[in-house]
């Protein structure tokens, strides 16, 4: 038998979660994906199948701004800025989909972030 992987798993995880978290026009899904660098946020209508909105530390107005800081302090500034995005398209509430992940860490960090913006979820 072969070997699991963690990332197979989490996969499997996040089809999972994805059988209920759905995003619509009124509320839209907020996406998290971690690797071991960076981070990444996006807000997607999955009725139309379009990501709206999206922050990461590879963004290039963000890379500047979160450049140094600590893993978790990043994820929060990303949570804040995809906020900010959100509201300046008039995008209040949306659905949390931690992708996978476990809500700890900077997954955890990214929606206080979020939520600290004004997004409600």
């Amino acid at each position: 038998m072969a070997k699991k992987s963690r990332s197979l798993a989490r996969e499997r995880r996040h089809v999972r979660v994805r059988k209920v978290v759905v995003g619509t026009t009124n509320r839209p899904r907020l996406n998290v994906f971690k690797s071991i660098s960076g981070i990444y946020a996006q807000i997607i209508d999955d009725s139309e199948g379009n990501t709206l909105i999206s922050a990461s530390t590879v963004d290039n107005e963000l890379r500047e701004k979160v450049k140094g800081l600590k893993k978790t302090e990043q994820a929060k500034a990303i949570g804040k800025a995809v906020a900010e995005r959100a509201k300046s398209k008039g995008i209040t509430s949306v659905v949390f989909d931690r992708g996978g992940f476990r809500y700890v860490g900077r997954v955890k960090a990214l929606a206080d972030g979020a939520r600290e913006g004004g997004l409600q979820f």
